[in-house]
């Protein structure tokens, strides 16, 4: 039995005419009738009775009609989703991205990649760094833009490297500050994110290396969220530099070099990526501008 058999075998039934249907098909009646034929043949049943009016499913025959509209179904599906791993021009990208970053980097990244590829379509996947590992590990993403550590599953190329600065609101005794050393927030509230959150554990790395423990005042998963808290007087805050200011805040660089985070495209380097996903790490790797 043929695809092509169950599909005509549908196309019969919506039109209930062997003439019409042929004539539908581009095909002529005794060609579709030796489809029929040999569709009933290795199943063992009638599939349609003939009638005055054309052709009628027998009972089984309703039974096979509707596994056939499955089947075929079934199988454009496939032809679909295999268009979408194949083809580098009109395939799809699952593209998983901190949401620290989801007005800053990625838009350019996929404002790029659109220029480039604009038949390829992107899912996009805005999520924790805990979650985007869990997504990439399950194949739900193909691609990520995070500052997770690379485990050795993984590729990792980094795309943009960020200056962390400490914010205090605008009427803040520092306010006029230029530097900043760590240590001296030891007796300041602290805006932070939860625990958990691979930004959480950068911010709790550094505190912890400069020797202080602040008392932690609010929460959020969100660094534009954390920067209004700040602003509205609630504590001070670690956040890469391009947050600082947005309501008001006042930015204050850190002292030494170690007070950045890196941003990077991130896969899995034992699978083969999808052709329209390996274009997309192409670009997006060969245009990376660091900055500091």
């Amino acid at each position: 039995m043929l695809l092509r058999d169950l599909a005509w075998l549908t196309a019969l039934a919506d039109h209930e005419h062997v003439t019409d249907t042929a004539t539908a098909l581009r095909t002529n009646q005794p060609t579709l009738s030796r489809s029929l034929a040999r569709v009933e043949a290795e199943l063992g049943v009638q599939i349609f009775e003939r009638a005055a009016d054309g052709v009628h499913p027998t009972p089984n025959g309703r039974l096979v009609i509707e596994a056939a509209r499955e089947l075929t179904t079934r199988y454009q599906q496939l032809q679909t989703d295999l268009a979408s791993v194949l083809d580098p021009d009109t395939g799809v990208v699952r593209l998983a991205f901190l949401d620290s970053i989801a007005t800053s980097l990625v838009p350019r990244i996929l404002r790029a990649f659109h220029e480039h590829a604009p038949h390829v379509r992107v899912l996009l996947r805005q999520e924790p760094a805990h979650e985007i590992m869990r997504d990439l590990g399950t194949a739900a993403a193909d691609l990520a833009i995070t500052a997770a550590p690379v485990a050795d599953a993984y590729s990792w190329h980094p795309l943009q490297d960020e200056r962390l600065v400490v914010i205090v609101p605008p009427t803040h005794r520092w306010r006029r500050r230029k530097q900043i050393a760590l240590a001296e927030l030891a007796d300041e509230q602290l805006v932070v994110t939860p625990v958990g959150y691979g930004y959480r554990t950068l911010t709790d790395t550094l505190l912890r290396e400069a020797g202080v423990a602040p008392a932690v005042s609010f929460e959020s998963q969100d660094l534009a969220t954390i920067e209004g808290l700040v602003a509205a007087g609630l504590g001070v805050a670690i956040v890469p530099e391009p947050f600082a200011g947005q309501s008001g805040t006042i930015g204050i660089r850190i002292t030494g070099n170690s007070a950045h985070r890196t941003i990077g495209l991130i896969w899995r380097a034992d699978r083969t990526l999808p052709a329209p996903a390996a274009r997309f790490r192409d670009l997006a790797t060969r245009n990376a501008m660091m900055r500091t």
